[in-house]
């Protein structure tokens, strides 16, 4: 009997201390590298963090983190309490954002998130459009918009983590996930170089060889908790950084590296001298784009069903994807 009891109270005690705010402490501990950093990031003295890390410790009878490093680095049980806490977190976030939904036809707020890649002017446009409807018992749609710009594996994140309802411009669908994720468009690529960087000169193709010898200009992928995607950039190559597709092209532009954009993005400069179109041994790059939601078992409600409805039109699809020209955003 005692022994029986003795378990119980040890299972309370860990899930007494494996609480939200313990999991958002671990993150912010690993993300920023150190105890001083990750007080100051949540507004605590040092030492509460350190107590309160060892009082997940003790209740889960391991060692989270290294105490022979400077630094605050993980032990491999650490490393497995992180990432099943960043998940944990993500469903919690999911949780509430559903339960909020559920209460009204209409959202009190739909989040939509886009990649960098996507046309502004399309996405305004639909804005724009939604706000104009009248509703039988009149005025707009009560529902706040709220637009998110991410970059790769972000716009995924931020629909997993239930901090976007839609998200335009995906990857292919992940496995094993709750959303549906219907084609949106195919999306071109074009390599380019400003007039004079050294390889607006050289003859095409440009091997990989050739390309791998110039700085590439990147965007950031915006995840933090799933795994970043690069792509493009070689093995060896040095890299420019930049947090948006608009401060990339500038950066092209400038002549600060190379890189590939959409095609509907850059095409106007390519015809106007300003970037020069390099042919690769790539040849032809296009990507398939896609949309998404959340799937909840329940039809969509109003705000989002409206959004879909819109996503259904070719015109549209095309739109939002070529539409680039004039606004960037």
């Amino acid at each position: 009997m005692s022994t029986q009891s003795n378990k119980s109270s040890k299972s309370t005690d860990k899930r007494r201390v494996l609480t939200p705010e313990a999991l958002s402490m671990m993150d912010s501990i690993a993300r920023s590298g150190s105890f001083a950093a990750a007080a100051r990031e949540i507004g605590k003295v040092p030492s509460a963090l350190t107590y309160s890390v060892r009082q997940l410790e003790e209740a889960l009878d391991v060692l989270l983190f290294d105490r022979s490093s400077r630094q605050a680095v993980l032990t491999a049980a650490g490393q497995e309490l992180l990432n099943e806490g960043r998940r944990l977190l993500q469903e919690m976030d999911a949780v509430a954002n559903r339960v909020r939904r559920v209460a009204t036809g209409w959202e009190s707020q739909l989040t939509i998130a886009i990649d960098d890649a996507i046309a502004r002017r399309a996405v305004f446009d639909l804005m724009e459009a939604f706000y104009s409807q009248r509703l039988p018992e009149g005025g707009a749609p009560p529902t706040r918009l709220k637009l998110r710009v991410e970059v790769l594996s972000g716009t995924w994140e931020a629909l997993m983590s239930g901090q976007a309802d839609l998200a335009i411009g995906t990857s292919a669908q992940p496995p094993g996930t709750a959303v549906v994720c219907e084609p949106l468009a195919e999306m071109e690529m074009m390599f380019c170089v400003a007039p004079h960087h050294p390889l607006a000169r050289l003859p095409e193709p440009l091997s990989a060889a050739t390309m791998a010898e110039h700085r590439i200009v990147t965007v950031a992928d915006t995840a933090r908790s799933m795994e970043p995607m690069t792509v493009g950039v070689m093995p060896g190559q040095e890299v420019l950084t930049m947090p948006s597709m608009a401060a990339k092209l500038e950066a092209l532009l400038r002549g600060l590296g190379c890189g590939s954009l959409p095609a509907p993005m850059v095409r106007r400069h390519v015809e106007a001298g300003r970037l020069v179109h390099k042919r690769t041994y790539e040849k032809r790059r296009a990507f398939p784009l896609h949309y998404a939601w959340r799937s909840t078992g329940h039809p969509p409600a109003k705000a989002l069903a409206w959004w879909l409805q819109q996503l259904q039109s070719p015109t549209t699809r095309r739109a939002l994807v070529e539409q680039h020209e004039g606004l960037l955003l």
